[in-house]
Parts: C-alpha cells; sequence; structure tokens
C-alpha cells in the first residue's frame, strides 16, 4: 500500500504500519483483520508477549479521545484471544498496556500483551511498572478516556 493509496491511514515511515499492512508479513502476524493486527515483539519481556496494532496509523495513547474507546478494547480483545490461542489459560497473570509519551519508542499506537506476568523479569518489571507514569495498563487507558466525555 503506498501514501497515495489510503494518504489518511498509512505512514510510510512508520515501521508498525509496514508491517501490519505488508501481506508478505502474513506468516508472522498472529492475528490480522481489517482494522488491527499482532504480532510477537522483537524485544520480549514475558514468555508471551504480542503487540496489537491498529493498521491505520494512529498516534500514542496520549492522542486517543473519547471516541477511540472502542478501539481499545478490541485492542484488548484481540490480545487476549491471541494468548489462548497460544495456551495462556491464566488470563488474570497478564499485564496489558501502553507507554506514555514520552515513553514511546514507537509513535504508533500499540497495546503490549505480556503474560505470565508473574514471569516478567527485573527490567520488564521496571519497563512495564504498574502505577508508573511512563506505562498505563489499558483499563486505566479506557478509565481516562470515557472521563474525559463530555456530558450530553
Amino acid at each position: 500500500m503506498s501514501d497515495s493509496d489510503n494518504p489518511t491511514g498509512y505512514d510510510s515511515k512508520c515501521i508498525f504500519c509496514k508491517i501490519s499492512n505488508n501481506p508478505e508479513n502474513d506468516s508472522d502476524l498472529l492475528h490480522c483483520d481489517e482494522d488491527l493486527a499482532c504480532f510477537k515483539d522483537i524485544r520480549p519481556g514475558a514468555p508471551h508477549h504480542y503487540l496489537v496494532v491498529p493498521k491505520k496509523h494512529v498516534g500514542n495513547c496520549k492522542t486517543l479521545t473519547s471516541e477511540d474507546v472502542q478501539l481499545v478494547k478490541t485492542m484488548v480483545e484481540v490480545g487476549k484471544n491471541v494468548l489462548q490461542k497460544n495456551n495462556v489459560t491464566d488470563l488474570e497473570d497478564v499485564r496489558l498496556g501502553f507507554h506514555w509519551p514520552p515513553f514511546c519508542s514507537i509513535s504508533h499506537l500499540h497495546l503490549h500483551i505480556l503474560a505470565p506476568a508473574s514471569q516478567l523479569g527485573f527490567f520488564s518489571r521496571m519497563i512495564y511498572r504498574l502505577n508508573s507514569y511512563w506505562f498505563i495498563t489499558a483499563d486505566q487507558l479506557i478509565e481516562r478516556l470515557e472521563a474525559s466525555r463530555t456530558p450530553s
């Protein structure tokens, strides 16, 4: 896909756009549908470490609005489904979240799926630390986005 084919939804300079929209990568994708793709993190922080990304270019989690709540919820569903397909049965021992800007290495929205969370190594426990100012769980992001809705 070139920029001219989809001028608003694809960034040819973005590695996650390239990975999720390249048919040659299909064998590396653990999930791929019209909107989302999932693949293994190249620097795994847990035995199961996957990234769920929108196929269209979306900025980081700080750029989301209340209209994006369903997107985040769907990303979580995809992540949990991929875990289950990979024989992860304890969905209580998982960490699902996003790095909070400016602590993002790639500025394309990506949900980290880590399992089992109890097996995170020392550095991973720091990088994906709960209640830190550099990492926000999917549930915390959803709450934040829902709270930003203006009452009608």
